[in-house]
């Protein structure tokens, strides 16, 4: 299984949390405590740009230092 390490840079416009691994910034579009993660990456790699691509879901990832959720 492959693994992502994703490091938290804050909360995007939408209130959603970024994520950077590689140079590349990604978004959990559903950070609900209660839901497996569901990231994708950003449009353009802009903090405020809109999802894009969602992530295989057979990827295991790893938050650092922790997954920002919604209560």
């Amino acid at each position: 299984m492959e693994k992502l390490t994703l490091n938290y840079k804050g909360r995007d416009s939408w209130s959603r949390p970024v994520y950077e691994a590689g140079g590349n910034l990604y978004v959990d579009v559903d950070p609900r405590k209660d839901r497996k993660p569901h990231i994708c990456t950003k449009y353009n790699n802009e903090f405020d740009g809109e999802p894009d691509m969602p992530v295989s879901e057979d990827i295991q990832f790893t938050f650092v230092p922790c997954r920002d959720t919604w209560n």
